[in-house]
């Protein structure tokens, strides 16, 4: 079975040859510094591509997705004619810090002295009233230059080879609005000043409604998935209210997910980390197909819960072991045990896509990354004897007390 076969039948919820593996994303990639110790760690000598700088991600070579049996690959629009993305060196008290400016305004820094990833150093509408957002430079998402190019790669990649195409991430309808007015600011807002925030994610949904015309356009026939994300939950729930998600967010998602699926016949993947059960069911009513990255660290998001109550309606992509504790800081061993422990909870039945947990940090050992992806090709195969059973109509489910307490051992 080829990569992409198995990928559409794991997105149907079908059974394939065994799960598929991903690998390489803005949401499920490595950290350059973990990348360099993995190349050491497998022999490889090659020059490093950043995929994303703002995260400090490496862009994953051939040799090291084949070496991992990845099935997916990304395709990626770029920044339009006349936008300077350059990372520029400053020096502000005393330090040497890289600042780069996206298409919004917003500034993203790092320092050069020990810095992991680049943080936000100026929110643009940090003061703004709604009456300024009418005079603010937004970009332009249907400017077709960002595009150029983009079908013929993508053509290329689903007709030279096997495997599944993912987009690159897109649709931060949400996220945007506190990149630009401040992550305490926003938050202040959504009590104080909710027609503000309403004005402000108008502003950002009309960007992605415009730019994914342009690209699904561009390449909606060709790939399987299309990647968005909002951050709506932390460790423990919510980050915000719950109502004003249902009553000023959501809508907006709605219609981003709906104006997708009216271009593309891909399935919408939707990212959040933390504990987001209580919003799954406003993502499946939005009409998202996959969850990531399935953060079961985070309070309340049991594997065995997840698969039992959404399994047969939502994809779970990720999961795959426990990113804070776990694959940075346990063995080899302990790695694959959990790897095989989520394998066998999530994959019964197909709608699973295997990866970790988000991006590989920084720190986490190349011989943890190796036993994460040979264990995930390992018990991955549906030849294996799967131990978790869908609970059936009637809500009985003889398989839960099993399941556990296999987990326990």
């Amino acid at each position: 079975m080829i990569s992409r076969e198995r990928v559409r039948k794991a997105l149907s919820h079908q059974t394939p040859d065994r799960v598929p593996i991903d690998f390489g994303g803005f949401q499920t990639g490595i950290h350059r510094r973990a990348y360099e110790a993995l190349l050491k760690h497998l022999g490889l000598r090659e020059e490093i591509a950043i995929l994303d700088a703002v995260q400090q991600l490496a862009k994953p070579s051939e040799a090291v997705l084949e070496r991992f049996r990845v099935d997916t690959r990304y395709v990626l629009a770029h920044g339009p004619e006349g936008f300077d993305g350059t990372i520029r060196e400053n020096r502000r008290d005393g330090r040497l810090w890289h600042d780069l400016t996206d298409e919004f305004g917003v500034v993203w820094s790092m320092p050069d002295d020990g810095g992991l990833y680049m943080d936000i150093s100026h929110h643009p509408l940090a003061t703004a009233s709604t009456a300024d957002l009418a005079d603010y430079p937004w970009p332009d998402g249907s400017d077709a230059s960002r595009f150029t190019g983009v079908r013929d790669h993508t053509a290329r990649l689903r007709r030279e080879t096997p495997y599944a195409l993912v987009t690159g991430i897109g649709g931060v309808v949400y996220e945007y609005c506190w990149y630009l007015r401040g992550l305490e600011r926003w938050f202040m807002d959504t009590v104080e000043n909710p027609d503000f925030c309403a004005a402000l994610l108008d502003r950002t949904l009309a960007y992605w409604l415009d730019y994914m015309t342009g690209f699904l356009g561009e390449i909606g026939d060709l790939v399987d998935v299309i990647m968005i994300g909002d951050d709506l939950t932390g460790q423990h729930g919510p980050l915000f209210s719950p109502a004003f998600y249902r009553k000023v967010v959501k809508p907006r998602q709605k219609k981003l997910v709906q104006h997708i699926k009216s271009l593309t016949h891909a399935r919408v993947w939707y990212h959040t980390c933390g504990n987001c059960v209580e919003y799954i069911p406003d993502l499946l009513d939005n009409g998202v197909d996959i969850l990531n990255p399935v953060q079961t660290s985070a309070a309340g998001m049991d594997p065995v819960m997840l698969k039992q109550r959404f399994g047969r309606d939502m994809v779970f992509w990720g999961g795959g072991c426990d990113a804070q504790h776990i694959l940075p800081f346990g063995t080899p061993e302990e790695v694959r045990e959990q790897v095989r422990r989520n394998m066998e909870v999530f994959k019964p039945g197909g709608g699973y896509i295997f990866n970790g947990i988000h991006n590989i940090q920084a720190d986490v050992p190349p011989e943890n990354v190796v036993a994460l992806f040979d264990a995930a090709y390992e018990y991955g195969s549906y030849a294996r004897r799967a131990s978790c059973v869908m609970r059936d109509a009637s809500g009985d489910n003889p398989a839960r007390d099993a399941i556990r307490t296999a987990q326990d051992e």
